[in-house]
């Protein structure tokens, strides 16, 4: 037996019990080993040797679609009144509108409005009969078999008018369903057409257009002003503001020089550009994004698991609880049977769990899917739902809080040395270093064109500093500790270091023989957006906003105020870290920690959502968060909290109002005051507002 596995795309999976039944048919194929449908992506996953032909022969009942995933479909927008269904229910309801007006000039039961209304029922439940008399001959009970059963009931009692009236909503029912649903599924079908299908590549002499499957490594794309960009690459010629928000979320125009990244699915704003594709097109930022969102809303979050394991007890107790209502009145107390199954089978209509099964998987799709749209990558619904009940965020300081890239503030000489002059020294001996403090000094002496000194013996002293030998002098760069410890620094030095501390900013001393020269103090620029972002965080309801860094004490203390943080650790080691986010969560319980992806990777796993920073730069964000957010700012994040909160809130009035529903018609069928055509409109209903409320989170903005 093969064990290839296959995915496809399917078209026309109208809802969730289809779907289920869809799978479980081709469970039943010998040659299928294993099977994982995923209804929101509308997808599924073949382990093992099936055709397309057996798959569409497994989804015939729903008139379902295969498609191998890689083959490119055109889907033809059917105009709403040129679909069978549509059609026939149409006509079910023409059928209908003539049997209420026989019986109105004949009176009830006469031959023609029985006709007339057993018409209607043929027409509209034609589909309906065919799924659910099958599902009753296998004893399988779900929604189909459930309305199967009510309307043949009504009919054998003679409700002839109810039962076309049962059919034809719930043809109603289901075509909204399947139109909300697509609705929910255009988050991703956009994503798909960001990116354009061909583009124009050089090679050698030659111009030509072709299709992106067929671009290799290293092609040169040509991109002219108003273009999309088909693949990700670098630029090698030419200059453009490029507008990344289809990725990144940002509003904002990028501009992009050679050496810059682009990204495919981005569009050039102006200039025109050569691109050197550096992926592959299924190894796109696009395709990865596109990819990661359909495993997402494939993963099942809490709250729709414990609906489905509620749903799985909840329709046999339905079938249990209407038998018995139609048996016992009958049998013990006296009742007229005809009356007590047309009761029982208004609990069979009322009983339908669609709003119920529907009211958490399309929430989370649709959020998803926002979000996605808007450049926050969430990866699966349980993340979702553990944003939305966050209490502390906790924050990387370098790169997340400020921008990354220090700069040198103050030079101040300590002795007859000039400023320039202990740059220039400095910035001789960092030249050879890695740390990012280096490179600070190292820019702003490219920046004022000072030119170096050559230097020998170059030595980096881990943590401290770094030394050399210049002009036969020995040269020391470092942290005032390096130089305490070797008893360097005079002790009327050490209120200057001190204030400058205060202002958050790093010092570092320059030593040359066994004199200290000067100070060189460099400060990691605080992001603009990050105070009102905290603000915005604590309005959402945020209890605590704390930063990890193994900045020391005065300069992480002097950001902290300046951001208006809950608390700030510093001189952490990446354990300390670690440590620090397993204590939150024994607090408070539900953590975030925020980094960049790369570093303090062990911390972000350790919180109970882990978010990364600069997603759409960095295949190591996109991996190990739980939430990348695309963008290399925060400002996404108060709208991914607050989309998930938003989440959470329409799942749950989702369900308390299918299950209230269902609760108040249940408790009106024991008076009799319930008819079957207000079962069904209950039912209708309760699945419409369910759908049309979790739809409002396609347009959730922060």
């Amino acid at each position: 037996m093969s064990s290839e596995k296959n995915v496809y795309r399917l078209q026309g999976l109208s809802c969730t019990n289809c779907a289920a039944k869809f799978e479980k048919n081709i469970r039943e194929i010998n040659t299928v080993e294993d099977v994982q449908l995923n209804f929101g992506a509308s997808k599924i996953t073949v382990v093992g040797d099936a055709s397309v032909e057996q798959l569409e022969k497994a989804g015939a009942f729903d008139g379902i679609k295969v498609y191998p995933e890689k083959q490119r479909v055109v889907e033809v927008k059917e105009p709403f009144w040129k679909k069978r269904e549509n059609q026939t229910t149409v006509a079910s309801l023409f059928l209908l509108i003539l049997g209420y007006i026989a019986t109105f000039y004949q009176g009830e039961d006469n031959a023609l409005s029985i006709a007339l209304f057993a018409s209607a029922i043929l027409v509209g439940g034609y589909n309906l009969f065919k799924v659910g008399l099958v599902n009753l001959s296998k004893l399988q009970f779900d929604m189909n078999t459930l309305m199967t059963i009510a309307v043949i009931g009504a009919a054998l009692i003679g409700e002839w008018g109810e039962g076309a009236v049962v059919v034809f909503l719930f043809a109603i029912s289901e075509a909204l369903e399947s139109y909300s649903i697509d609705k929910a599924r255009n988050s991703i079908r956009s994503l798909m057409d960001i990116a354009p299908n061909t583009a124009i590549i050089r090679r050698g002499n030659n111009e030509f257009e072709i299709d992106v499957e067929e671009i290799q490594i290293d092609d040169i794309m040509i991109i002219k002003p108003g273009q999309k960009i088909a693949m990700d690459g670098e630029v090698v010629k030419g200059s453009s503001s490029i507008n990344q928000a289809a990725i990144t979320g940002e509003s904002v125009p990028v501009h992009k020089v050679p050496g810059d990244e682009v990204f495919a699915g981005t569009i050039n704003e102006e200039g025109s550009l050569e691109v050197r594709v550096t992926k592959r097109v299924e190894d796109t930022t696009i395709a990865k994004i596109i990819h990661l969102v359909e495993e997402a809303q494939a993963e099942k979050a809490p709250s729709q698991q414990f609906v489905d394991r509620f749903a799985k007890y909840y329709t046999p107790a339905i079938m249990i609880i209407s038998f018995l209502i139609i048996v016992i009145p009958p049998m013990f107390l006296g009742g007229v049977w005809s009356e007590w199954i047309y009761r029982g089978l208004v609990v069979l209509v009322v009983g339908c769990p669609c709003a119920l099964v529907i009211s958490t998987p399309v929430a989370i799709v649709t959020a998803i899917g926002n979000a996605a749209r808007n450049g926050v990558l969430i990866k699966g619904g349980v993340h979702l739902e553990e944003t939305g009940r966050l209490k502390v965020v906790a924050f990387d300081k370098t790169g997340t809080l400020t921008q990354g890239t220090p700069e040198v503030t103050d030079i101040v000489p300590l002795t007859d040395m000039s400023s320039d002059e202990i740059l220039r020294n400095s910035a001789s001996v960092e030249k050879f270093s890695q740390h990012p403090l280096a490179s600070a000094i190292f820019r702003n002496a490219e920046k004022l064109n000072l030119a170096l000194v050559p230097v020998d013996d170059f030595q980096s002293i881990t943590g401290k500093g770094a030394k050399a030998t210049v002009n036969n002098e020995l040269v020391q760069i470092g942290s005032p500790n390096m130089f305490r410890e070797l008893s360097m620094l005079p002790e009327q030095y050490e209120l200057q270091i001190e204030t400058l501390q205060k202002e958050g900013k790093t010092v570092m001393l320059l030593g040359v023989g066994n004199d200290v020269k000067g100070l060189i103090a460099v400060a990691d620029q605080v992001r603009q957006s990050s105070l009102t972002i905290i603000q915005k965080l604590y309005e959402l309801g945020i209890q605590k906003a704390i930063m990890l860094t193994g900045d020391n004490k005065a300069t992480a203390n002097a950001i902290g105020s300046q951001l208006g943080l809950s608390e700030v650790k510093a001189e952490l080691m990446p354990q300390d870290k670690l440590d620090t986010i397993k204590s939150l969560r024994n607090q408070y319980g539900k953590v975030a920690m925020v980094g960049d992806g790369v570093n303090d990777a062990p911390a972000l796993a350790s919180a109970t959502v882990g978010i990364a920073m600069g997603g759409a730069g960095t295949d190591t964000a996109l991996e190990t968060a739980d939430i990348a957010l695309m963008a290399d700012d925060l400002e996404k994040l108060p709208y991914t909290i607050s989309l998930s909160r938003k989440t959470l809130n329409i799942i749950l009035q989702n369900v308390s109002f299918a299950l209230g529903l269902k609760l108040i018609a249940l408790l009106l069928i024991i008076p009799g005051w319930l008819t079957l055509w207000m079962a069904i409109f209950a039912d209708m209903g309760a699945t419409v507002i369910v759908v049309l409320n979790s739809l409002r989170l396609m347009r959730s903005k922060y």
